[in-house]
């Protein structure tokens, strides 16, 4: 068996790949069109223009479901080894509204463009990476109060280590945006596509997509840490039978054994 085979782990192992590639490709179709400057454009130009706008938008709603699925199996695992600590289990119900948040943000960044529907596309980003780093932050708490009885130190170091380089890049990519659209170099900044290096500006954009970049990477990073803690996990479904057709409406539904239908094991 696979590594990625084992447990759930080729969920968080998608979402990172099929994500990463959803920037990739449509950043190679907006080069090949010269639709964007090859260096470093934004990641959002890279899907403004049609074809590459259809491929990022479809690309990334899967990748929305996809997060949505990781997040949900995160939740119940956390949930079931730790029935008994109710400081993990609020910070894990918090943790899954903020992921679930931050993957409504990555639906409305897919669908609305930046240079069509700008404000609405700052909010979707907003919800994604901010509320992205916040849930990030949760997890990374929840991972150094679980240690050592069911995380090694090891791991909370490696997510507190992405949760900073996803901090710092935040940081820059606020600060170097802040300036861009300041009015210094120019009104309109949003729509512009194609930049020249010897453009007033020209530096404040190139760390602005810079840390986009990184800042992307940095969220998709944090994710590739689920992968060993999922491949300790499993779900199944579990059919139950109410009654021998779909024609009558059962009267009662015995026991809350036979109302499960979903069910997760470990």
């Amino acid at each position: 068996m696979w590594w990625f085979q084992q447990g759930l782990s080729v969920l968080p192992v998608a979402l990172v790949v099929w994500s990463a590639a959803s920037f990739v490709f449509s950043y190679i179709t907006a080069i090949v069109l010269h639709h964007v400057d090859p260096l470093v454009p934004y990641i959002s130009d890279t899907g403004t223009i049609p074809p590459e706008r259809c491929l990022f938008g479809i690309m990334l709603n899967i990748s929305t479901f996809l997060g949505m699925a990781t997040m949900y199996v995160r939740y119940k695992q956390v949930y079931a080894l730790n029935p008994e600590k109710s400081k993990i289990l609020k910070l894990n119900k918090i943790g899954l509204t903020l992921g679930l948040m931050s993957c409504f943000g990555l639906c409305i960044i897919a669908n609305f463009q930046k240079c069509i529907l700008y404000y609405i596309h700052v909010v979707g980003a907003c919800l994604t990476f901010g509320v992205g780093a916040i849930y990030m932050l949760v997890q990374t708490v929840l991972s150094y109060l679980m240690q050592p009885e069911v995380h090694s130190k090891d791991i909370f170091w490696i997510r507190l280590t992405v949760l900073l380089w996803c901090c710092s890049s935040i940081v820059s990519m606020f600060v170097s945006s802040v300036v861009l659209y300041s009015g210094l170099y120019g009104t309109n900044l949003v729509q512009k596509l194609h930049w020249d290096p010897q453009e007033n500006g020209y530096t404040a954009h190139i760390v602005s997509t810079v840390s986009e970049w990184s800042l992307a990477f940095s969220f998709l990073s944090f994710f590739l840490t689920y992968i060993r803690d999922f491949q300790k996990i499993s779900l199944r479904a579990v059919v139950s039978l109410h009654s021998q057709t779909l024609y009558n409406t059962p009267q009662s539904f015995a026991t809350d054994e036979q109302t499960l239908l979903i069910a997760g094991s470990i």
